[in-house]
């Protein structure tokens, strides 16, 4: 007969057996699904970012010489150019030419702001309205979409016989990646926002990085123990979980409100994105200057270095890395701020890229949102190909601050 006890082992160990199965199998469907969800996103949004990424072109012959515009050579020198072009009749002169062109549209032809390129080439060229060109406009969202394989059936047929007059074309909208916001989808982009958000980011890692390094030095090298440091600690464990939308009416109270600084600008959001960092900062700093080995500091003292230097010649080094992953993790957070800008007022149309800090300025996930908000379907695929542009952007910084990080640890 077995011994019971002999029993209770097999039993036993047949348990531990099953339970690392199941926690093996459990990892293994966690990280599953989490892969899996990465993917289905990426893949979303790549499949609608391409036709943000893409344009469709129409070729449209224009005679500016028989269209007879009021307005004459002389008056494109100065700076009331623009309007005088506006209305002169330029842009119904451009819809008759695609009109006698191709006869009746199921919508329109051109993009409402098509006859803005035409615009800037009699600007050039002065001589354009007294003579006939053929220029490469852009097509309508319904045109636009058509080429894609989708709309209606009435758009896929124009666009069929435009195909067969070889007067369309497609290819990669660099203007999505220069310009600013407009409201035609097919001159919309995303340069004057991922320009302020590249200001706003810059505003924020200057000021508080220094800040909350220096912080973490102080409270973990040379803050006295008592309950004033406990104090400082627990605000800013506090201040790290507060909500990013208080820290907008903060930016909103006293930045806009106290010292009267400019509105929308990339200077405030900065401001306020530095304090809402600020604390994240400070503690993953903590983390990093309280992981490295005591045996590290008592070495540099024994061969006599002062306090400073062994913070700053030994300590600091061995702690940068896992200072760098916590500015990482701060950048990531700022680039994708929306709550407190908006309360800052850069929500606002911005038509073009702030020259300064202190200009009008949107940021990349403003736009975003401003973009979801139309009814015009043609900004659908404008807002896959910014959240494309973002993601790189934000995969661009990581990559940036991971090759600095294994530069910082191979030096250990």
């Amino acid at each position: 007969m077995p011994d019971a006890g002999a029993q209770r082992q097999r039993r036993h160990r047949r348990r531990r057996a099953r339970a690392e199965r199941m926690f093996r199998l459990a990892g293994l469907v966690a990280v599953t699904l989490s892969a899996g969800a990465v993917l289905f996103l990426l893949t979303a949004v790549a499949s609608r970012a391409v036709g943000g990424f893409t344009e469709t072109r129409i070729a449209v012959p224009v005679d500016l010489g028989a269209a007879r515009l009021s307005v004459t050579p002389a008056r494109l020198a100065g700076r009331g150019a623009d309007l005088a072009l506006a209305g002169s009749g330029l842009e119904a002169a451009v819809e008759r030419a695609a009109a006698r062109a191709y006869g009746p549209a199921p919508d329109a032809w051109l993009s409402s702001g098509a006859w803005l390129e035409v615009r800037d080439a009699v600007k050039r060229e002065p001589a354009l309205l007294t003579g006939r060109r053929t220029f490469w406009l852009p097509a309508a969202t319904a045109i636009d979409a058509a080429a894609e394989g989708r709309g209606t059936a009435a758009a896929r047929a124009a666009h069929g016989r435009l195909a067969a007059a070889g007067a369309v074309r497609r290819g990669f909208a660099w203007n999505f990646l220069t310009n600013a916001d407009s409201v035609d989808p097919a001159r919309a982009g995303v340069g004057a926002a991922l320009r302020g958000s590249l200001m706003v980011v810059a505003v924020t890692l200057v000021l508080a990085c220094p800040i909350g390094l220096f912080a973490a030095l102080w409270l973990e090298e040379y803050a006295p123990r008592g309950r004033w440091t406990d104090l400082v600690e627990v605000s800013i464990n506090n201040l790290a979980a507060v909500p990013s939308i208080i820290f907008g009416l903060l930016g909103l109270a006293f930045f806009l409100g106290t010292l009267g600084l400019p509105r929308s600008a990339p200077l405030v959001g900065g401001l306020t994105l530095a304090l809402m960092t600020m604390p994240v900062i400070v503690i993953t700093a903590r983390g990093s200057l309280r992981a490295v080995p005591a045996s590290a500091r008592e070495a540099a003292m024994a061969v006599g270095a002062s306090r400073t230097q062994v913070v700053f010649h030994h300590v600091l080094p061995l702690a940068m890395p896992g200072v760098l992953t916590g500015i990482v993790i701060s950048t990531a957070r700022a680039l994708g701020e929306t709550a407190p800008l908006l309360l800052i007022g850069m929500r606002a149309f911005v038509a073009a890229a702030p020259p300064s800090l202190t200009a009008p300025a949107t940021v990349l996930p403003v736009q975003l949102l401003l973009w979801s908000d139309d009814v015009d379907p043609g900004f659908v695929d404008k807002t896959s190909a910014a959240i494309a542009v973002l993601l790189i952007v934000l995969l661009g910084i990581n990559a940036l601050a991971i090759t600095r990080r294994d530069r910082w640890e191979a030096r250990r």
